[in-house]
């Protein structure tokens, strides 16, 4: 057996080791280029179309690929992150990375459903249905829990019954509409879900 030098033994055990690492990254070419192919086949001729994520105010970056059908319809193939975006660098929470759900869902509904009180299933009701039920609940709650004067006698015309919980995929402009709409019927207890 020839000498193995303390010098040549640590150079061969750094190398090794460095090989070791390389590898349980993932930089197998063989692999990478397999990945590569079938990302490529099941999303050519798609059209790419920059999106943001709807659940939170971080604002991370979507790609979307759609393709038009024979039939003029337009399908959506896959969402992922950006990796060129400052935000995200391509990452997504696992809320994010199910956008495509929220987008395809077949159990995703598109009309508003009501249970009448006391009954034990949904009815689907018109939007100009809902949205008159829903002033009505606000008007009512309003009118019930409305307060003009403190316990001191001041002046407070404050509505105490109804909550406003603002969602963090609000724009600017959205949340400042919607803080003067609740101020303005008097709403105290305001809270936004980005303030968190």
């Amino acid at each position: 057996m020839t000498g193995l030098t303390r010098r040549e033994f640590l150079k061969r055990s750094a190398v090794g080791a460095g090989a070791l690492y390389v590898s349980s990254l993932g930089f197998e070419t063989a692999v990478a280029r397999a990945t590569t192919v079938k990302q490529h086949l099941r999303i050519a001729g798609a059209t790419l179309s920059h999106s943001v994520c709807p659940y939170c105010a971080v604002g991370c970056s979507l790609l979307a690929y759609t393709r038009k059908n024979g039939d003029g319809s337009t399908e959506l193939l896959q969402i992922e992150g950006n990796p060129d975006s400052p935000v995200n660098e391509g990452t997504l929470c696992p809320k994010g990375a199910s956008s495509m759900e929220l987008a395809i869902s077949k159990r995703r509904l598109h009309a508003p459903l009501h249970r009448a009180p006391g009954a034990t299933e949904f009815t689907e009701i018109s939007w100009d249905d809902a949205l008159d039920k829903l002033a009505r609940n606000i008007k009512a709650a309003r009118d019930r829990t409305f307060v003009t004067k403190d316990d001191d006698g001041n002046v407070v015309n404050r509505c105490e019954g109804i909550a406003f919980a603002g969602g963090a995929a609000f724009s600017n402009e959205e949340g400042y509409l919607a803080t003067k709409l609740m101020r303005g019927l008097g709403l105290v207890y305001l809270e936004q879900q980005a303030r968190v």
